[in-house]
């Protein structure tokens, strides 16, 4: 019916003739994607639907079943799995599976891994169709968890990795301890829950700070059902609780002793049964003693200067160490030079020389080579002389004598001479690079005893520069780079640099740069047709005015002109030496005649059905002939369809060689091998005629028997010719049996009946 001839009248049919008509064009229908399900893994048999997740690298797979009503989708449609986040929201869905191949399938089910980053209670699925564009409902949430951590849990104070002597963590007076994972990989991305005897704690991050006395440990949190079978439970860490007695060192009389000099040192608490171990620069210097609240402290004793401590533990109180209270030798100072011990004086620059000292009050006095100098009482001296400096440093306070000590000696020198380094200032190959620029890398300050400073960035704008090539100078080239960019300014180039009365000339630096130049080759044919023939390789470049070689295989051929002949198979090249640089040319590569190259898709004797054709395809050539028996050419191209029989050649090139092949068409009759003849001598069907696929066949043979299993002929190359004229056939309708057969098969075999 055609819509525009419709009458008005007729609503209802126009209506339901669109509605077919988008439903058929468009697959537009009230189509529903329900929610996909959770089924139980088919590889296990049969089971119950899972109803938490528990991915780990054991064990990863989980099915859900997915069901659509009709109409079919439309073609190329993809359905896709998609998961939301452990909340549930699909704001940036991750696809878990798709399936192009059930779009006429309205239940099936969906294989998915969990992700690795798969961690909470609250994940939904849901399905997408792509073609056209829907969207499932939203599956039930689950529990969900990959568990790629399913070790123990290892935790410790701060998450240092320092486990306490006996898992134990004393803390005092209300101070907390914090205690923290240090064994899993970005912790911070994990939940966990946190135990004190038994008790879960609400913390469920890689830390808890606590100060409660009791057992804490902890494991990962991979939900309700699955945070058992990953076995993460940690090491215990026992927390004490203690109190402080704030111990200290009582003030001691004097802490700077002179010679002879003794001073006890006295703890705050005493008495109460504790245990003392007394510290010098945090070294125990006692061994832990019940009440050894004292020390004696003996100036006299050699290396008595340092820091003392000491430290009580014991029951029911926190063990604790004091602040440490320095002793010294009254009138003992330190004097340090802050500089080198050798030091160059750079022309034009100056040194400023240091020294720092623990005495206090001090007086300085430099001294240079031995001299004290004028106005030098400060602890720094600036100087642009050579010599040798000191500094002379008086304590004059204190409770003992007045003393002096003199610093270690600086020596200021100046350079024997200098050395200057130039390289590229980029990489560069030699013949390979089309631009360099050089430029001075390094200055040396070279010292009297031969050792070297570097003094580049001091003096590297302080001298003059002059760039020489092939120990000629550059005009112009006098700043401290220089840029070249052609292969004609291939040389050797040096730089002569001076300052004051130093003259110096960098090691020369050879530049050998690519020629952009391009060289080609040609040859007459790259392929050699037989072992006597040769064939041509030549460039159009005058070589007159070049030094060049030719080469085969990267040897050397000594010839010395523009082209040559050969009849040696190999890679050819030419080179030309310009400037120090080789230029290549392109290289080509000269090969035998491989005849084997040409190939047809049938054998040498084609056979095919008469009243048909048959379509032969070469290749491996560069052009083809076909040819008949009289030389006509019948086809240019790689294929031929024959429909005669006959023979045929084949002329195919490749580059300028040709290769010939014979081939012979053969048409193979259509008509069957004859059940029944009439040996009545009317000329029609009297002879038992087979076709020339057998008959007339050397390799082939044919047996016929009597009812009575006689072999009555046995023959090869049959020519159509039995029975023959003088046999007789005793009754009206005689049947026999015949079998054609080759060296191996039985190829037909089947009755002949013979009337007469």
């Amino acid at each position: 019916m055609n819509p525009k001839t419709m009458r008005p009248s007729n609503f209802t049919g126009t209506f339901l003739f669109f509605a077919a008509l988008f439903t058929l064009g468009g697959n537009i229908s009230a189509q529903v994607l329900y929610k996909p399900t959770p089924i139980a893994n088919p590889n296990f048999g049969d089971g119950d639907p899972w109803v938490a997740a528990c991915g780990s690298a054991e064990f990863n797979e989980y099915y859900v079943n997915f069901r659509w009503n009709t109409p079919l989708v439309n073609s190329g449609n993809v359905f896709i799995l998609e998961l939301s986040d452990a909340n549930g929201s699909f704001m940036d869905p991750v696809e878990l599976a798709t399936d192009n191949t059930k779009n006429t399938n309205f239940n099936f089910n969906f294989r998915f891994t969990l992700p690795t980053d798969t961690r909470g209670d609250g994940y939904r699925f849901r399905v997408r169709s792509t073609s056209p564009a829907k969207t499932s409902e939203v599956s039930d949430a689950f529990e969900m968890y990959y568990s790629n951590f399913n070790s123990s849990i290892l935790i410790s104070p701060d998450g240092s990795g320092n486990i306490p002597s006996g898992g134990v963590v004393e803390v005092c007076n209300g101070e907390q301890v914090t205690l923290a994972i240090h064994n899993v990989p970005n912790a911070d991305t994990y939940q966990y829950i946190w135990y004190r005897g038994g008790t879960k704690l609400p913390e469920t991050g890689s830390s808890i700070t606590v100060s409660q006395s009791g057992n804490y440990l902890v494991e990962m949190d991979y939900g309700a059902t699955c945070s058992g079978s990953a076995e993460t439970l940690s090491n215990y860490i026992e927390v004490r609780e203690g109190s402080s007695l704030g111990i200290a060192i009582q003030t001691p009389a004097k802490t700077a002793l002179c010679e002879g000099d003794v001073v006890v040192l006295e703890a705050n608490v005493s008495g109460q049964g504790l245990n003392y171990t007394w510290f010098k620069d945090g070294a125990a210097i006692t061994p832990t003693t019940v009440d050894l609240h004292t020390y004696s402290v003996d100036a006299s004793t050699a290396g008595f200067e340092g820091a003392y401590s000491v430290e009580i533990s014991g029951d029911g109180v926190c063990t604790e160490r004091s602040a440490a209270i320095s002793m010294a030798q009254a009138g003992n100072f330190t004097v340090s030079m802050e500089n080198e011990e050798a030091i160059l004086l750079l022309p034009n620059k100056t040194i400023n020389l240091s020294v720092s000292s623990t005495a206090s009050p001090a007086t300085y006095q430099w001294y240079k080579d031995g001299v004290s100098l004028d106005g030098a009482t400060a602890a720094d001296l600036t100087v642009d002389e050579v010599g040798t400096y000191f500094a002379r440093v008086t304590q004059t306070g204190g409770s003992c004598a007045s003393i002096s000590q003199d610093s270690e000696t600086t020596t200021v020198s100046a350079p024997t001479n200098f050395e200057v380094v130039i390289a590229p200032a980029t990489g560069y190959s030699d013949c390979t690079a089309s631009n360099i620029t050089l430029g001075v890398s390094n200055i040396n300050a070279i010292a009297g005893d031969g050792s070297k400073t570097d003094v580049t960035a001091d003096l590297i704008d302080s001298f003059s520069y002059q760039w020489k090539k092939d120990g000629n100078d550059l005009t112009g080239a006098t700043s401290k780079t220089v840029s070249l960019d052609t292969n004609a300014d291939n040389g050797e180039y040096s730089l002569t640099a001076v300052l004051e009365s130093f003259i110096v000339t960098a090691s020369p630096f050879t530049v050998l740069l690519s020629s952009d130049e391009t060289l080609d080759i040609t040859a007459s044919n790259l392929v050699l047709c037989s072992l006597s023939e040769q064939v041509t390789i030549a460039t159009e470049r005058d070589l007159a005015n070049d030094t060049f070689q030719w080469t085969r295989d990267g040897e050397d051929l000594e010839v010395a002109t523009s082209s040559f002949m050969t009849d040696q198979t190999g890679t050819y090249q030419l080179v030309i030496f310009q400037n120090g640089c080789p230029l290549l040319s392109n290289e080509l590569l000269i090969v035998p005649l491989d005849e084997t190259q040409i190939t047809v898709d049938a054998p040498e004797e084609i056979i095919f059905p008469e009243g048909s054709s048959k379509t032969v395809n070469a290749a491996g050539g560069d052009s083809y002939q076909w040819f008949d028996t009289n030389n006509n050419l019948l086809v240019e191209g790689p294929s031929m369809t024959f429909t005669e029989e006959g023979q045929y050649l084949l002329v195919a090139m490749i580059g300028g060689c040709e290769v010939t092949k014979q081939l012979k068409v053969t048409l193979q009759e259509t008509f069957r091998i004859p059940n029944v003849i009439t040996v009545n001598g009317d000329g029609i069907n009297d002879l038992w005629v087979i076709p020339n696929t057998y008959s007339r066949n050397k390799d082939v043979n044919v047996l016929i028997y009597n009812s009575k299993g006689e072999e009555v002929l046995n023959i090869t190359d049959y020519q159509n010719n039995w029975p023959s004229s003088s046999m007789s056939f005793a009754t009206q309708n005689m049947v026999f049996y015949y079998m054609i057969k080759n060296a191996k098969d039985v190829l037909k075999q089947g009755t002949i009946t013979v009337i007469r």
